[in-house]
């Protein structure tokens, strides 16, 4: 009732979320959202961690009939059937997905019959109305699950009594016939009747019950409906953690004279998996003797396990999904999504799954996944291993960004997401991985570099460039090649853009007064246009200029290396638009 009516003790979610979405911490019930089918990879990763851990626990995850029409329903089915993970997938199959009959949802009108081809899935089909019935198939179904052998399905035959929602009117769309028979086939009523039959019960009692409930629940109304409101000042709490970002460490001890990119990352990961044995890393070829097609992973699954560093199947919403799910049970997943262009079929399980879960489950729940993604342009990748993401992301309430330009940074950075309490997308310039301009002396083990700390690679007092990734060594060969003095030119390298580091943004605009934003995405909608925003907004006194911005153009990334020339912004672009703004 609380849940209902939005108030503030509301144990699922204190009013945040619409009526049943459940969700409760010290009943182990995962917070629910409303895309459907999302919970199944869930599931599945908590299942996988409770077969790490040894326990005899078992996950239960459930659905209507409708929702096994998506494809995250079968990766699920298909991860849990190859790993004998100990889960129930419950399908109540009441034959109606709002106004959709199953006939018109599923290759033969059985959800039974569909999932047959998955090895080591054991199927129920059973009348979900009778209760011992039902009793019997869960018993069998958990029974099987601690014994090692595998997950189950059961599918429920049931009854809709009422329409989907308040919105819904079945009436429309099914017999009075079709109605009566359902309610004939109410599952208390034949409780009620095998109970009395069997004279296990007599009809007075059921009816004292009946009664007596009704009252309750009338009691129950009136006080959930004399609660309290959320208070209006904690709308904005818990989009993250309120727990402060693990401590920077200075870099006191050098381990490499020089690391390139992809091995300081590679580093970093082996560094974490020593410390934390919770944390486990997967994607698409990152396991041994492959190692990662960039070669990130690399010896990782030789040193830690098979266990511990594995393929996932290429399948970018389950590899997030059972992210999820590992995290929601205490364990720590690093993912990577090998190329940022393939990230699209995972952005469910992004945006409305990871990014709201502590939000939505008022701070009860918390996802602290890593996803690593390699980005961006310049090596002659074509539409779909070419793409920058970062206004995207940037967006998105809940996830923090991190995007390194260089070894060092990379490293730290990647060890203080391995540690935060919030969700972090690692974005990792694939143009960088080798590059000598971005190798850099390699700090040890101890070095933690934290979220939102911009560096200032070099000093100015006439304009300011603020850039990030694999524009900021664009913008120091820019300076150099339009020779421009010592001094003149700060350039700002922003290193996370989720939190930005708006302190440093603003004693350089208060500095030089001119201010220059170079980033790889897209020029509209991009970063640099929320970045202008705020200096206007915050700074706009100091400005003795226009914030001037270079960027991709507004198109798709083609493969033709001329071509890709034109799309993505140059070195000559930075320089061009230094020399307008230096002359304003």
């Amino acid at each position: 009732l609380l849940s209902f009516l939005a108030k503030k003790d509301d144990p699922n979610s204190g009013g945040r979320q619409m009526p049943q979405h459940y969700g409760h911490k010290e009943l182990n019930i995962v917070s629910q959202s409303s895309p459907t089918g999302t919970q199944y990879l869930q599931a599945v990763g908590t299942a996988q961690t409770r077969k790490w851990e040894g326990t005899k626990e078992v996950v239960y995850v459930s659905s209507g009939e409708g929702t096994t029409s998506q494809g995250e329903v079968h990766e699920a089915l298909n991860l849990a059937s190859r790993e004998k993970l100990p889960v129930i997938f419950h399908i109540e199959d009441n034959e109606y997905a709002i106004s959709v009959h199953i006939s018109e949802q599923t290759s033969g009108g059985s959800v039974y019959s569909m999932v047959s081809g998955y090895q080591n899935l054991a199927r129920y089909n059973i009348d979900g109305t009778d209760f011992f019935e039902a009793n019997l198939a869960f018993q069998k179904a958990v029974d099987r699950a601690r014994k090692g052998k595998g997950p189950s399905v059961i599918v429920s035959n049931v009854v809709r009594l009422f329409p989907h929602s308040s919105s819904d009117d079945q009436r429309k769309y099914r017999s009075e016939e079709d109605l009566k028979k359902d309610r004939k086939r109410d599952p208390i009523l034949q409780f009620e009747a095998a109970c009395v039959e069997a004279k296990a019960i007599s009809q007075k009692e059921f009816d004292k019950i009946r009664n007596e409930a009704n009252v309750l629940v009338d009691e129950e109304a009136v006080w959930a409906e004399a609660q309290d409101h959320p208070d209006l000042d904690t709308a904005l709490d818990f989009n993250n953690a309120h727990t402060p970002f693990p401590e920077g460490t200075p870099f006191n001890e050098e381990i490499n004279e020089k690391v390139v990119l992809v091995d300081a990352i590679n580093h970093a990961l082996s560094e974490e998996m020593d410390r934390n044995d919770k944390m486990v890393i997967f994607g698409q070829d990152i396991a041994d003797p492959k190692g990662g097609v960039f070669t990130a992973t690399r010896g990782l699954t030789n040193k830690f396990g098979n266990d511990r560093v594995f393929n996932s199947p290429l399948a970018e919403a389950a590899i997030i999904g059972t992210a999820i799910g590992m995290a929601c049970a205490g364990w720590r997943a690093v993912t990577e999504i090998q190329f940022a262009d393939y990230i699209w079929t995972a952005m469910m399980q992004i945006r409305n799954e990871l990014a709201s879960m502590r939000y939505r489950s008022n701070n009860a729940w918390s996802c602290p996944v890593v996803i690593r993604v390699p980005v961006g342009g310049y090596i002659h990748g074509g539409l779909c291993h070419s793409q920058s993401i970062d206004a995207y992301f940037m967006h998105m309430p809940g996830i923090r960004i991190a995007y390194p330009s260089n070894a060092a940074d990379a490293k730290g950075l990647l060890k203080s997401a391995c540690r935060m309490d919030d969700p972090v997308i690692f974005m990792e310039h694939k143009g960088l991985y080798r590059q000598g301009f971005a190798a850099a002396p390699e700090p040890d083990k101890n070095y933690i570099l934290p979220f939102g700390k911009a560096n200032v690679v070099q000093e100015g007092e006439v304009l300011t460039i603020i850039t990030w990734g694999a524009m900021v060594q664009k913008s120091i060969e820019a300076v150099k090649k339009e020779q421009i003095g010592e001094g003149i030119v700060e350039i700002v390298d922003l290193r996370t853009l989720n939190p930005l580091d708006e302190e440093t943004i603003g004693a350089s605009v208060q500095k030089t007064g001119k201010i220059l934003v170079v980033h790889e995405d897209n020029l509209t909608n991009g970063p640099g246009g929320e970045i202008a925003a705020i200096i206007a907004d915050q700074f706009f006194d100091y400005l003795d200029g226009p914030v001037k911005r270079v960027a991709s153009a507004d198109s798709h990334v083609p493969f033709n290396w001329y071509l890709e020339d034109k799309v993505l912004p140059q070195t000559q672009n930075i320089q061009t638009a230094l020399k307008d703004l230096l002359e304003y």
